[in-house]
């Protein structure tokens, strides 16, 4: 007797791979501090906290922030040994409190990621143009953008490993002269005298400490992104941990011992005026009087490959994120393909190419200012969706640990997610009360609260979506974060399905819904 084979109503998820085995430690690595951009962070954001805040404890908040971004990283990172999947956070998420958080979740990582990466389009374009100034070239903001935007959309749809050998040498290059510039201003310090001071705790104590503590951790936005790429490394459970844990001490250390030398060459005293009277030009113009001219023109080069690598990293994560959520049914298929050849998230890369070109041509249009309006606002609006992220995330890793603690110590399963969640979410709530500062928009401006109750809506826009997943489409309902642990087939039978739901395919000791 012959016996019909049920076919699976879609193609199987497990068929809409990245591609497998591209990317080693030091790629992952190369992903994740470029996200993180430390060259750009030096550059622009350490000096503007420097004018902003006023506070000579800048490179000792770099520290702190390094110190609990890696008391998170050590959770996430455990947690990426049991699930491997690209949709990092909202996976994560959907295994620890549930799928319907997860799916929330993963609503406000696609606004998140996408804004980060076209809000440093505004920042490249700018610094473009006036590289372009200097000699002699009037090239405006819009069209220095478009030529980067190209660049970035053309290697997203190429091998990731590719993009991952085009960050190799702009971050090497990158940190090479980091370090020079370092080396040039603690050997020149002021009044001749070299200072430990800015590491002194005691400014931690004062009130501007929460806002300190917030735009440092934005200088390190982007670290995470080597856990999207965890299907498409080398022995992932080993490569993804690895990788992030160095990807955050090197940002840190970086943006630290950077600090700390601008505050030694211009004097812990003068930091915040100088910073104030230079701005973005303030470690050229500290280091300019003792290099070559060469020197600092290459400096400025790199800080605009340094945009150019973090506008890829971003780009990476954000198409995998939508990738994910195309694999899993919760986008519609076609964003779970990837390219034939290259493996590359096709949809989701095309999709937020279109979507940047979109924004970028609107601002162009009404004229605004590219550093303020571009670069600034949607930076910080997509690095407030990142910590919110990050702040879910630290409490998924308790609770999955909590139903299992799978061999991992105490210390990687209990305390330290339960310690950073405490730390971010007094990090998290100092950022919302306080965000119109961070806009800097009048007190009684809509943006002071508007930010944050935006992405609290598409949040529950998420979990709205996911219930009618729940009811309507149950077995995809099922896959949801599940990645490419199994298969998941129309089950024909009732009580079959009312099985699935008890205990999914691929859950692992108790999933919670």
């Amino acid at each position: 007797m012959l016996v019909s084979r049920i076919e699976p109503a879609e193609p199987d998820i497990v068929s809409k791979a990245l591609a497998k085995n591209r990317l080693g430690v030091p790629s992952v690595v190369f992903f994740g501090v470029a996200g993180a951009a430390p060259l750009t962070v030096i550059i622009g954001s350490i000096t503007t906290i420097y004018a902003i805040i006023g506070s000579t404890a800048v490179p000792i908040a770099y520290l702190v922030t390094a110190g609990l971004l890696s008391l998170f990283t050590v959770g996430f990172v455990a947690m990426s040994r049991h699930i491997v999947n690209t949709g990092a956070f909202y996976s994560y998420i959907s295994h620890g409190l549930g799928r319907i958080v997860g799916v929330g979740a993963a609503f406000v990582a696609l606004p998140a990621y996408s804004l980060m990466q076209i809000g440093l389009f505004g920042l490249f374009g700018s610094v473009a143009s006036g590289i372009l100034g200097a000699f002699g070239f009037a090239v405006p903001w819009y069209a220095c953008a478009i030529a980067a935007w190209f660049a970035v959309a053309v290697l997203g749809l190429l091998w990731v490993d590719l993009s991952g050998k085009v960050l190799a040498v702009l971050l090497v290059l990158e940190i090479a002269v980091v370090l020079i510039y370092d080396l040039v201003m603690v050997s020149n310090p002021a009044d001749g005298h070299i200072t430990f001071s800015q590491f002194s705790p005691a400014p931690l104590a004062t009130p501007v400490v929460g806002v300190l503590l917030v735009l440092a951790i934005a200088g390190f936005v982007g670290f995470e992104a080597t856990v999207v790429l965890s299907e498409e490394a080398k022995d992932p459970k080993r490569t993804i941990a690895r990788a992030t844990h160095i990807a955050v001490i090197l940002a840190g250390v970086l943006c630290s011992l950077s600090a700390w030398a601008m505050s030694v060459n211009t004097g812990p005293d003068q930091i915040a005026a100088k910073a104030a009277q230079h701005e973005t030009d303030l470690v050229f113009t500290l280091v300019g009087p003792h290099l070559p001219g060469f020197m600092v023109d290459l400096g400025y080069v790199l800080f605009l490959t340094s945009v150019f690598a973090a506008l890829l990293a971003f780009h990476a994560a954000v198409s995998r994120y939508q990738f994910a959520l195309g694999r899993e049914g919760v986008l519609p298929a076609a964003w779970g393909r990837t390219h034939p050849r290259t493996g590359a998230p096709l949809l989701g890369s095309i999709t937020q190419s279109v979507l940047a070109i979109i924004v970028l041509s609107l601002y162009a249009l009404v004229g605004s200012d590219p550093l303020v309006f571009v670069f600034a606002w949607l930076t910080t609006i997509g690095g407030l969706g990142v910590l919110i992220l990050m702040w879910a995330a630290s409490a998924a890793v308790l609770a999955f640990f909590m139903r299992n603690r799978r061999r991992e110590s105490i210390w990687k399963a209990y305390i330290a997610p339960a310690t950073a969640f405490l730390l971010l979410t007094i990090v998290l709530a100092a950022t919302c009360i306080g965000f119109g500062e961070l806009l800097q928009v009048d007190g009684d401006s809509p943006f002071q609260w508007l930010i944050p109750a935006l992405y609290l809506a598409i949040a529950l826009v998420g979990f709205v979506w996911a219930i009618i997943m729940r009811a309507a489409r149950p077995e995809v309902y099922a896959a949801i974060g599940r990645g490419t642990e199994g298969r998941v087939n129309v089950v024909p039978d009732s009580s079959m399905l009312r099985a699935l739901h008890a205990d999914p395919v691929g859950a692992r000791s108790g999933y919670p819904y």
